[in-house]
């Protein structure tokens, strides 16, 4: 068909709406026809009626049709681009023949300025933007040169004025021009220049991004996924719940999923953050964190009214149908870690902006935001924990820049500890995410000893690890049972908790020593040993009031290595939080024990440390297995000589390894002669600079 008769027939089309129209055919045919047209004047029209054509915004179906209206322009300036190369290198005939060609258009600039004149007073602004948006993609970036400098300086600057406009507009109106604008914004940021992203108008963006990407119909819907799963979950004969994948609440996902914005999440998350960074209103920021605290906790509580948060993370694989496991839930949790790492992102940029914005950071509102922040992350601790927060170095950032920020506020850190203290303080619940949150808290009051009083520590921090202190016969919960004994280490180790220290520290030895080895990993218990020792040892108050604390605690370690097995371990779980841990090397709970005497070494009294050398090094050479009795008598080793003691223990270590019994001890067993018990540096003489 000849190019007018194709656009009369289009154009034609264009004006009215019917049900079973084609309209991704309709717009297939406008991109074809925006570069054939040889008349600048009916591009201009095509594209003005592009805009405003009934078939195409009568019932728009949401983004999809401002992406595929994107795409027309986006298709067109590719294919402009293409048909001039094609003519540079000789493929098809050049401009100059006359009569045109049918293969023949308008030059590239002629050909931009043609469809820019399209977007005028008869559509509205955000569909400017929409255009203007798919030309500069479709050019591509500056780097490639696909335009002059004052072509792509004029396109760049015609879509940030575009947007600018359109922002006032429909800021109180039209919801399909806001996502529009958030879904154009987000795919054409990187290719403005910096110049053009400083003229934007943040304080109108911010608001429009947040509202788009998570509480609008084209987002994530304010978080109400969750509710309708158990209406769908069905049991088969065995009990065992399946989540079947043509149920509606799943197919809700998969739409969420597939939503334009939610398939670019991550960029646009970073697009709020730079929006954060640059509004000029800092309030704006503080309504930000206010409102996606309640998207956080709107999130969590679903979750808590759902079947599927009563089933432990390592335990769904047994629990769950085999469709559930791998089609639905992952699904579900797709979803659930593309909205974290979206928040995160984007309270990194709120952290950044408290800290460096007078206003923010003022004593009135800071506390209040950062504990805003960390509500909104105990919220989604439920996802967060299974991924290892460590992994995460934008959560890391902002969980403990917030508490750095909120440890300058006692008062406000204890409430915001009441608000998260557990929900059933003095029992372990049943329910894994109560059993989270818990975890939550246990890793975040640890930080805040030193400020918090006694009575407060107590209250607090001490009923809510109790329960997990001596408990055990579950390996899912050691990061919890770990996080307790952190908690308690932590209260201890506070000058101002010296009496409360005194009352609880035998019950604490006691689950100690009783929940070594089966619910509690070796590196923690040496952790806590070593802590022991620190407390109670001199300097510190609590040794003036009870000078035989250290001595009853190398007691208890040395008499339980004497008859512990010396069997390896079964290794145990990274625990949450740690997931960027070294795996420790597979020892004995003797070769453990032995271990947790030498690292206590360094912090004893001069007469224990006396009595104690020669008995630490007997326990080495009673360890059976070779490999750790080496490991042992290399941490012997690196004790003496690596500078961990201060002067005055190293020179009773340096008197008693000079004489033979003390390199006898250490270097040889009575079982091995005289033979040395290592190569290389450790045969050697010990070092004069290090003793």
């Amino acid at each position: 068909m000849p190019t007018d008769r194709l656009l009369s027939t289009l154009l034609r089309s264009l004006q009215t709406h019917t049900e079973q129209q084609d309209t991704p055919r309709l717009l297939s045919t406008a991109a074809h026809l925006l570069t054939t047209l040889h008349n600048p004047l009916n591009i201009t029209l095509l594209t003005a009626q592009i805009l405003t054509a009934p078939a195409i915004w009568e019932k728009p179906d949401g983004l999809r049709t401002c992406l595929r209206v994107m795409g027309v322009f986006h298709s067109a300036a590719h294919a402009i681009i293409k048909r001039e190369e094609d003519i540079a290198n000789g493929n098809i005939k050049s401009y100059t023949t006359f009569p045109p060609q049918a293969e023949d258009g308008v030059p590239r600039e002629p050909w931009l300025r043609a469809v820019i004149k399209g977007a005028d007073e008869r559509s509205a602004r955000w569909k400017h933007v929409m255009v203007l948006g798919g030309l500069l993609i479709g050019f591509g970036p500056v780097e490639d040169e696909m335009l002059s400098r004052s072509m792509r300086s004029t396109l760049e600057h015609a879509l940030v004025q575009a947007t600018n406009l359109a922002l006032g507009e429909v800021v109180h109106g039209d919801e399909l021009g806001t996502h529009c604008i958030a879904l154009t914004l987000n795919h054409t940021f990187p290719l403005l220049s910096d110049y053009e992203r400083a003229q934007m108008d943040y304080n109108l963006i911010l608001p429009v991004l947040i509202g788009s990407a998570f509480f609008s119909s084209e987002g994530l819907q304010s978080a109400y996924f969750i509710g309708a799963i158990d209406l769908d979950i069905v049991e088969f004969p065995n009990k065992q719940p399946n989540w079947p994948a043509v149920s509606p609440s799943y197919q809700q996902i998969e739409r969420i999923l597939s939503r334009p914005l939610i398939t670019s999440l991550g960029p646009l998350s970073r697009l709020i953050a730079h929006a954060i960074e640059n509004v000029t209103d800092s309030w704006l920021v503080q309504t930000m964190i206010e409102d996606l605290t309640s998207f956080t906790k709107s999130l969590v509580t679903q979750w808590r009214q759902s079947r599927l948060a009563m089933v432990d993370g390592p335990l769904e694989s047994q629990a769950f149908a085999e469709e559930m496991l791998k089609t639905t839930n992952a699904g579900l949790w797709k979803l659930l870690k593309t909205t974290l790492f979206a928040l995160v992102i984007i309270m990194r940029g709120a952290v950044g902006r408290i800290l460096n914005d007078a206003i923010l950071a003022s004593d009135s509102v800071a506390p209040g935001m950062v504990c805003q922040a960390l509500h909104s992350l105990r919220n989604l601790y439920f996802v967060s924990s299974r991924l290892g927060t460590d992994s995460f170095s934008q959560y890391t950032f902002v969980y403990l820049s917030a508490i750095d920020i909120l440890g300058n506020y006692p008062t406000q850190a204890e409430a915001f500890l009441h608000d998260i203290r557990p929900s059933l303080p003095g029992q372990i619940p049943t329910s894994p995410l109560e059993r989270c949150l818990d975890l939550y808290f246990l890793n975040t009051a640890e930080h805040f000893t030193l400020i918090l009083s006694s009575q407060t520590s107590e209250d607090l921090l001490v009923s809510a690890a109790i329960p997990y202190l001596a408990a055990g016969g579950n390996n899912n919960l050691l990061p919890v049972f770990e996080a307790a004994h952190s908690v308690m280490l932590a209260v201890f180790s506070a000058p101002q908790s010296v009496a409360l220290a005194g009352k609880h520290l035998p019950f604490y030895v006691d689950a100690l020593f009783r929940v070594f080895p089966d619910n509690l990993s070796p590196r923690q218990f040496r952790l806590a040993f070593k802590t022991l020792l620190r407390v109670t040892a001199p300097p510190s108050p609590l040794s003036a009031t009870q000078p035989d604390l250290p001595a009853t605690l190398l007691e208890l370690v040395h008499y339980r290595a004497l008859h512990a097995p010396g069997a390896p371990l079964p290794p145990k779980p990274i625990p949450q939080g740690n997931s960027t841990l070294e795996a420790q090397p597979s020892l004995s709970e003797q070769a453990v024990l032995v271990l947790t005497l030498l690292d206590a070494l360094p912090f004893l009294p001069l007469n224990l440390l006396e009595e104690w050398l020669p008995l630490a090094a007997d326990l080495i050479h009673l360890i059976p297995d070779e490999g750790m009795r080496e490991v042992c008598k290399k941490r012997y080793w690196d004790i003496l000589v690596s500078g961990e003691m201060d002067p005055e223990r190293s020179q009773i270590c340096v008197a008693w390894w000079e004489t033979r019994g003390g390199r006898e001890a250490v270097l040889f067993g009575p079982e091995e002669g005289f033979g040395p018990f290592m190569s290389g540096a450790l045969q050697t003489q010990v070092p004069e600079a290090k003793l």
